[in-house]
């Protein structure tokens, strides 16, 4: 039986992916890149906020059609994010299979990732079964080193996931409802994964969970420092990116060892939220004004050249004028190498969505924008300032006319990229050395730099 499988979300959502895709291999499944040869159409959904969701029902009424062309041959199943979201007066889930979408043979949780293949055969061979959800009231499914996970990422980077779940209960997130409370994996396991995608050709590791800098809180054996430094002695040419880490628990014994660690890029997505105090407690952040600049500050000192990705909301419950004038200025000082905004989304069965005070949304989506065009030009000066160095730069695409890749300020999918042109022998997974001829606010381009140039 051949599997068409879509992937939504953000990358530990693809982690998921990967390793559901290597349980179903070592099954004897096979999997096809074109749905029209598939037997099974698996999606595994977001279900973060309702822009996610939306983007979860869409692929289920276009995956709903594939399975109408060949109803009694084809099996639709739908796992992640959706299905183990609570169900909610505006998401009844069991409603919505029953109502909506019929054509769904099989709904199943990451809380059962190890299961699924055994699932897809026993609805295949029970039509009984179908339309069902396979649900264990138990925290999403951990992997470690030795589950089996098919990389679907380009072969010279991979994501690594360090943990699951969330202690940090901010009252605007679902997270904690959907993936259950912090479960960190085993530094012994991190590594020897680590050490296997090196191995099959992987370049940069980018280190990901829901909050990275929380990891051990939940269990002996070691904390992030401590990961990084078993990271870090690991042969092999590659390098580290971190990604989503929170301020609250960025210690100075972390940022000492990202200074001192040379496989460790400088580079770190640190979400920050708001600035103003009464808001951050109002999130649950758990940190105030002075300790994030205390954190950005010491970032910036010990290691030289750092590029800080972070992101906003706005429109939060009770956000005023003045909060958000304290915000804007906040942004114009620090000016972050990268940053995202996003206007307030209520979610039900989070503290949040019961406050009072709730902004407009049209007024937090006004406040977003406008926090984005100061971004615009504060991402624009910062790249003519790297007009005429040279940088490495990590090739992920070449086509006839230009290659494309990235530099240490840059993660995949969510960061700027080079464009270099002409290509010439650059192959994807290349790591060359770029001389940056020209910017624009979120791109830049350059030309490779040839031996023996300055």
């Amino acid at each position: 039986m051949n599997l068409f499988i879509v992937s939504l979300g953000c990358p530990k959502n693809l982690v998921d992916t990967e390793v559901m895709t290597g349980e179903l291999l070592v099954k004897g499944f096979g999997i096809t890149m074109d749905p029209e040869e598939a037997d099974i159409y698996l999606i595994n959904t977001c279900a973060f906020i309702e822009s996610a969701r939306q983007d979860a029902v869409d692929a289920i009424e276009e995956a709903a059609d594939w399975k109408n062309a060949d109803p009694e041959n084809r099996m639709l199943v739908v796992t992640g994010c959706l299905d183990q979201r609570p169900t909610s007066v505006q998401w009844d889930k069991e409603d919505r299979v029953k109502r909506e979408w019929p054509e769904v043979d099989l709904w199943t949780g990451i809380d059962m990732i190890p299961q699924i293949p055994e699932q897809l055969l026993a609805v295949r061979d029970n039509p009984k079964l179908r339309g069902q959800t396979k649900r264990e009231d138990v925290p999403c499914f951990l992997y470690n080193d030795s589950t089996p996970r098919f990389q679907w990422t380009l072969p010279h980077l991979a994501y690594l996931k360090i943990g699951e779940g969330c202690n940090n209960r901010c009252t605007y997130c679902a997270i904690p409802n959907i993936r259950g409370p912090l479960r960190s994996r085993d530094i012994a396991s991190i590594r020897q994964e680590a050490i296997n995608l090196i191995e099959g050709g992987v370049r940069e590791l980018i280190i990901i969970a829901q909050d990275i800098t929380a990891f051990g809180h939940d269990r002996e054996g070691g904390n992030f420092a401590d990961l990084l430094r078993e990271l870090q002695t690991i042969d092999g040419d590659f390098k580290i990116r971190l990604l989503y880490g929170h301020p609250a628990h960025l210690t100075d014994e972390m940022i000492d060892v990202m200074a001192s660690c040379d496989k460790v890029l400088p580079y770190l997505d640190l979400p920050l939220q708001h600035i103003t105090d009464r808001l951050l407690k109002a999130m649950g952040r758990k940190t105030s004004r002075t300790q994030i600049e205390h954190v950005l500050d010491q970032l910036r000192r010990k290691i030289p050249g750092i590029a800080i990705r972070t992101t906003f909301i706005t429109g939060f419950p009770g956000e005023t004028e003045a909060d958000f004038e304290e915000l804007k200025q906040f942004i114009k000082d620090q000016k972050f190498e990268r940053l995202g905004v996003f206007a307030y989304c209520p979610e039900e069965n989070t503290p949040a969505f019961a406050f009072d005070d709730q902004v407009p949304e049209e007024l937090a989506e006004k406040r977003a924008d406008e926090l984005m065009r100061i971004q615009g030009k504060i991402s624009l000066a910062h790249n003519k300032n790297l007009a005429g160095r040279v940088y490495p730069v990590i090739i992920d695409e070449v086509n006839k006319k230009f290659a494309v890749g990235r530099t240490y300020m840059d993660a995949p999918d969510i960061d700027n990229t080079v464009r270099i042109s002409p290509p010439g022998k650059l192959k994807v997974g290349d790591m060359v050395e770029v001389r940056i001829c020209g910017v624009s606010k979120y791109d830049l381009f350059g030309e490779v730099q040839k031996k023996g140039e300055n």
